[in-house]
């Protein structure tokens, strides 16, 4: 892929990326759940992550984090956002990387899911100073979990599809 196709395919993905993310803010969260969400930007992730180097894959999810925050967001969701983005990406690059033959997509999906429910709360700890809040963590991997298997099929369909445009190389 040369340079400017690559930071065009970039520039998409974090569009998408945004576009999924202010959808989800406008959806009644369906869960009971207090803080689950689908987490339908990560698909995005977990496309870019099989479609582009982890330093892209960084830079998709650093921009989505920050141009997010700017539209919606807060100060607070900034960091809720980055430490679980950061933490999720960092978990499904290395189960990918090491676990090639063992994991499928929707299994380091749902890594990255749990994942990022462990850096949130972990951001949330700080921020009530109480680290009691880590009791919540079960209620929200079970929440992890159903949405990190949602995102996996997803995304397995979209790179399905984003491969027959032969546009990139699926990893």
């Amino acid at each position: 892929m040369k340079k400017t196709q690559k930071m065009l395919f970039i520039s998409i993905l974090v569009a998408q990326a945004l576009v999924l993310y202010i959808v989800e803010t406008m959806i009644p969260v369906p869960f009971i759940t207090p803080g689950a969400k689908l987490g339908l930007a990560n698909i995005i992730t977990v496309v870019s992550l099989y479609s582009l180097s982890i330093a892209d894959t960084f830079l998709v999810v650093i921009l989505r984090i920050i141009l997010s925050t700017l539209l919606v967001g807060s100060l607070s969701s900034f960091f809720f956002s980055l430490s679980g983005g950061i933490l999720s990406l960092l978990v499904m690059f290395i189960l990918k990387k090491f676990g090639k033959e063992n994991v499928s997509i929707i299994g380091v999906s749902v890594m990255g899911s749990v994942f990022h429910n462990i850096g949130q709360i972990l951001v949330a700890s700080i921020t009530v100073q109480n680290i009691r809040i880590i009791a919540y963590l079960p209620v929200l991997m079970i929440a992890g979990i159903g949405t990190g298997i949602f995102v996996g099929i997803t995304s397995k369909f979209l790179l399905a599809h984003l491969k027959k445009l032969q546009f990139t190389k699926i990893n």
